[in-house]
């Protein structure tokens, strides 16, 4: 089964937390693979891991690089694929995918959207009713992440 992670964002926008989230995930040698809700948004994330930090990028391909997709570390996707062979799944913007092929799943939502929320609980029952592991994280007030009961 696939460890399951909620990350509930509140103190932070998506575009502050991923770079930092896929940086601890390379540095523990995970290849990963980013879904997002729409080709627009890969765009945005493309831009985002070139230029976050002045002195550093995140190595990472997406639709246009698709020849070379077995070669990244990280790859940028609208669509359910895992085409640089990935243990780490990170879904942002509700988009949703078959668990089997990771051996972890990061969910990262909007707290401050009622909807993301709602649809971010109805998940976790899907989730947890198919039997992954699945712990919730929350931002504390210094906005460190803080793992809920």
């Amino acid at each position: 089964m696939t460890e399951v992670r909620f990350y509930h964002l509140q103190r932070q926008r998506l575009e502050d937390v991923l770079p930092a989230l896929l940086e601890k995930a390379r540095e523990r040698g995970h290849r990963i693979v980013v879904q997002a809700g729409s080709p627009e948004r890969v765009k945005a994330l493309d831009a985002l891991l070139w230029t976050y930090r002045p002195e550093s990028f995140l190595p990472h391909g997406s639709g246009p690089a698709a020849a070379t997709a077995p070669d990244q570390p990280i790859w940028l996707t609208a669509n359910e694929e895992n085409p640089n062979a990935a243990d780490v799944l990170v879904l942002v913007d509700g988009a949703t995918a078959e668990l089997a092929p990771y051996t972890l799943c990061c969910e990262l939502f909007d707290g401050l959207d009622d909807s993301a929320v709602a649809a971010a609980r109805k998940r976790w029952a899907e989730y947890k009713a198919a039997g992954h592991g699945i712990t919730y994280w929350q931002q504390g007030e210094r906005g460190g992440w803080e793992k809920r009961v």
